[in-house]
């Protein structure tokens, strides 16, 4: 029965709503309204919200292993993209080499050489294998993530989520995601390489991860802790407003063939292989679900920042993120269906 008391029904009003009424603020506030409110969640919402849920998580069990499934997820979906890319781009190499030697047949005359041409003109540059690989391994685990786990599993397994984000999905992000960018991408001239340790040390939310587990067993007063809950589910509705401003900035959507093929192995196929596989680790039950969910997300907006700075595919980067969030909404009933 679909009610309002329905968590499912819930979600999806929160969704939908708060996500509808940013793409409007969006296109009626200048745009450094968003690069306001994304800096106020990044270093004051974010992780005041961690320290807060963490008091009220369950951290028994062997939560180690969410970050251990998101590092699998990663290379599961990065090793079937792989794949997919490298039938594409032999497709694609052997469709050109066949019209150019029907073309040779016709005409005798010496041609430019055909690897530079087949180089030149393949759909699958490196800029868009780039683009493709990035989408793949940076999940929107913690903007989208966080709302979509505290709405269908709950606080007290919310630790699986956070832990899945911060120490699987995150340090990913500058580890893994920047690796693929400098070897498909180039930055333009003048531009200074970001150093990922440095960049890892400037995440509050890693910070706050210690914190939180730090002070757990701390007495607060209660005005201070209610203080806290406050911030930290105001937290979790700005973020997906931010998500909703940040979706009305996109502009150009193409390369869709491409960009739902990479959503289905990220959203679809590899949430289903690796939580079918969890099951044979004991794993199951709201803790396979949490993570469940985290490896259905839709890529993260920082891809498209990565994707401007190292000149990646940036066509293929919008789609990827405007499909994905719609994709979304189709996929959730999905897990809770079959891990439930």
């Amino acid at each position: 029965m679909f009610t309002l008391e329905n968590p499912l029904v819930m979600l999806y009003v929160r969704l939908i709503g708060w996500t509808l009424l940013g793409y409007v603020l969006g296109k009626l506030l200048p745009k450094i309204f968003t690069t306001y409110l994304g800096k106020a969640l990044l270093f004051v919402g974010v992780p005041i919200s961690i320290i807060s849920f963490l008091r009220q998580a369950d951290l028994s069990g062997w939560i180690v292993i969410a970050p251990t499934t998101a590092w699998v997820a990663i290379l599961v979906g990065a090793g079937l993209a792989w794949i997919w890319i490298d039938l594409g781009v032999s497709d694609e190499r052997f469709s050109k080499l066949s019209r150019g030697i029907t073309s040779r047949e016709k005409n005798l005359e010496t041609s430019p050489s055909m690897d530079a041409t087949l180089e030149n003109d393949s759909a699958w540059s490196g800029a868009t294998q780039g683009s493709f690989l990035l989408a793949m391994t940076l999940g929107n685990t913690a903007f989208m993530g966080y709302p979509v786990s505290l709405a269908l599993v709950g606080p007290q397994y919310f630790a699986w989520s956070l832990f899945y984000d911060l120490i699987g999905s995150t340090i990913a992000a500058y580890s893994v995601g920047i690796a693929l960018a400098s070897r498909y991408g180039s930055m333009s001239s003048g531009q200074k390489k970001p150093n990922p340790f440095v960049s890892m040390a400037k995440t509050p939310a890693l910070w706050s991860l210690p914190i939180g587990v730090g002070m757990r067993f701390v007495p607060l007063p209660t005005i201070v802790s209610g203080g806290m809950s406050t911030i930290a589910w105001t937290t979790v509705t700005l973020s997906l407003v931010m998500i909703g401003m940040q979706l009305s900035q996109l502009k150009t959507l193409r390369n869709v063939k491409k960009a739902l093929t990479c959503l289905s192995i990220k959203m679809l196929l590899t949430p289903l292989v690796v939580g079918t596989g969890l099951m044979f680790f004991g794993v199951t039950g709201e803790p396979r679900m949490a993570m469940v969910l985290q490896m259905a997300m839709p890529p993260a907006f920082s891809t498209l920042v990565i994707a401007q700075a190292y000149n990646l595919d940036r066509d293929l980067t919008v789609t990827t993120l405007a499909f994905g969030v719609v994709l979304l909404l189709f996929t959730i009933p999905i897990w809770l269906w079959l891990f439930s």
